[in-house]
């Protein structure tokens, strides 16, 4: 689940692709409501935003913070120029947010030029997530606020049981574990920024929970989780990681599940906060 910085070595397991850009949009649209609830940028002028990547979780938090203006860094230059798309058709934004190619592990920015930063569904997808968060307290105030969202694979369920599916979430996982990554992060995120020198470090577990009280909610999120899982198809075949069946049989089971009437789907993730001295 990303829109996240990373380094030229590191294979992104989404791609790049148009698809998976609109995919990109279509997530934090999807997620608005449970990732923003509770998050609170009352004072904050200069946002940083790390992993900006196609600018969709950028144009969130402008229309929510009217006060904010958005510095959105990024590695990969395709998704800035998406970003530049998506942000430009929106003409209240103008001025109000700055797009530039950076590596998160060395920001190109002076001390204390920020007094906020928000990472979501980054740091899964870096090498070294205790170097970005070591350059992101660097470039804040004293008293900034860090929102950080992140992933917890392991807490997926889909209900009825689906083979295939879970053998290839497994297979997602282990290829962006065996490359540098980690899906499992979000339960870390504690550890991680007090490690940084972070302070007043606290977590909440947010989830997706969709069962029979909200069926057309559930409806969308198992498609949803569909195209994400398909984003990666490609490169975990290539990678021998999944066979073509095990797509097929994927892709199958979604379907299923989508129509079943009695079907529930879980997800959680992490949400850190921590406040710079």
């Amino acid at each position: 689940m990303s829109e996240a910085n990373r380094s030229c070595e590191f294979p992104y397991l989404h791609g790049f692709s148009p698809t998976e850009q609109a995919r990109l949009v279509k997530q934090a649209r999807l997620a608005e409501s449970t990732i923003f609830r509770n998050i609170d940028y009352t004072g904050v002028t200069r946002l940083l935003e790390v992993g900006c990547g196609v600018g969709a979780q950028t144009e969130i938090l402008l229309r929510r913070f009217p006060d904010l203006h958005v510095t959105g860094v990024d590695l990969s230059q395709v998704q800035l120029d998406a970003a530049a798309r998506n942000l430009g058709a929106m003409p209240w934004l103008a001025g109000r947010y700055t797009l530039q190619q950076a590596d998160a592990t060395d920001l190109p920015y002076e001390a204390r030029s920020f007094d906020g930063a928000f990472l979501c569904w980054v740091l899964e997808h870096v090498p070294t997530p205790a170097r970005v968060l070591a350059e992101v307290r660097r470039v804040l105030r004293p008293g900034s606020p860090v929102y950080v969202t992140e992933v917890m694979n392991s807490s997926f369920l889909l209900d009825p049981y689906s083979p295939n599916t879970w053998r290839y979430w497994m297979a997602f996982n282990d290829f962006q574990y065996d490359s540098g990554g980690d899906p499992f992060i979000g339960a870390k995120l504690g550890n991680l920024l007090l490690a940084g020198g972070f302070h007043d470090v606290s977590t909440e577990i947010k989830t997706f929970h969709f069962d029979n009280r909200e069926p057309g909610r559930r409806k969308s999120m198992v498609a949803f989780w569909e195209e994400l899982l398909l984003s990666a198809a490609d490169q975990l075949i290539q990678a021998g990681k999944v066979t073509p069946d095990t797509v097929e049989g994927m892709r199958r089971e979604m379907h299923q599940v989508q129509n079943d009437p009695n079907a529930v789907f879980f997800y959680a993730f992490v949400q850190a906060r921590a406040v710079v001295y």
